[in-house]
């Protein structure tokens, strides 16, 4: 089977609109997709993302589709893939269409860079790592090193390209995250001009992940709060290539009791089916929705016909993350009026 790819046109021919509210794409029918990152097996944490999105895609009769995100090579782990997948099957999840592979399309990321190269939207970097710490004023929104524009007007002289970069404007940016409530962000403060290919020739998630979402027609991403920093730079980039921006719902991370969000990095146990509905249950928990009538007894299928009944993205917690153990999950207070813009 071939997978439904919708591929965007147009060479923008001059700078994106200065808007600063971003409106959200609208389509007849709703398409959603989980992505995960193949670094190792499926935890709690990457389950939470993926019941939310496939319950909010189910709910509004919509498809939901499989990406893996296996761009960062020197963190894919071989066999991840495989064993995700597997994973996903043995817990019931069905996707609509073929699984995509980001390794397998990085002549799209490179036509995308190329166009951005042209409009004069992408620019050379020499800097290295250490020079840009040196220069830093602050740290960017996430954490990281707010790049100081250092190579906006041209490379030094005898210096090399390292990586390109995507130029920002001056200005806020907001959206309106369907969990999370108003966001809003000024990309030239809050983050710099960032990364498009990196010094090591691996192109950046942030241009990956725009590209795919627009070639696959996803109109609405549900994913972890530990990207709703990142959302302003794709929505920037969207505009620069002339593409349609998807809705967004940032659900919240789950992270241990020492605040680290669940990953291989933290020693995240994996998921296995053979938890079956008790996994399943402690995940509807987190995320905020009613408690499954037959507990952890019963088959997956009615399972997953009831989830899909009565999946409710308003009971969502608007928080960034909730603490999680093993043995369950604390439900954490909601606050979306304190969020609230």
């Amino acid at each position: 089977m071939v997978s439904r790819m919708n591929t965007f046109n147009g060479l923008p021919t001059k700078q994106p609109s200065t808007a600063t509210d971003v409106s959200v794409a609208t389509a007849t029918r709703y398409r959603g997709r989980f992505a995960p990152s193949p670094t190792g097996p499926l935890h709690f944490g990457s389950l939470i993302a993926a019941v939310g999105s496939y319950l909010d895609a189910r709910t509004h009769g919509g498809e939901w589709l499989v990406r893996i995100e296996d761009i960062d090579a020197p963190r894919t782990v071989p066999g991840a893939a495989d064993h995700i997948l597997r994973t996903l099957e043995g817990f019931g999840f069905e996707w609509d269409g073929d699984v995509v592979y980001q390794s397998r399309r990085l002549d799209h990321y490179h036509a995308a860079l190329v166009r951005l190269q042209l409009a004069g939207l992408a620019y050379p970097c020499s800097c290295s790592r250490s020079e840009i710490a040196a220069l830093a004023s602050r740290p960017s929104v996430d954490g990281g090193l707010l790049y100081p524009g250092t190579c906006r007007g041209g490379l030094r002289d005898g210096a090399a390209a390292r990586a390109w970069r995507l130029r920002v404007p001056d200005r806020e940016f907001v959206f309106h995250d369907r969990i999370q409530g108003k966001v809003r962000q000024n990309l030239e403060r809050d983050v710099g001009d960032f990364v498009l290919l990196r010094a090591d020739g691996q192109f950046a998630y942030q241009l990956a992940v725009v590209v795919d979402d627009a070639d696959q027609g996803v109109n609405a991403v549900v994913r972890g709060a530990d990207l709703l920093d990142s959302t302003l730079r794709q929505v920037w980039l969207q505009q620069c290539l002339g593409i349609a921006t998807p809705s967004y719902a940032h659900v919240p991370v789950a992270v241990n009791a020492a605040g680290e969000k669940l990953s291989k990095q933290t020693k995240a146990t994996a998921v296995e089916p053979t938890e079956g509905l008790a996994v399943l249950c402690r995940v509807m928990r987190f995320l905020g929705q009613a408690e499954y009538p037959d507990g952890t007894g019963g088959a997956l299928r009615d399972f997953w016909r009831w989830a899909v009944a009565s999946w409710d993205m308003a009971r969502v917690p608007s928080l960034r993350s909730a603490s999680f153990a093993e043995n369950g999950c604390r439900q954490p207070k909601d606050s979306r009026a304190d969020n609230a813009a």
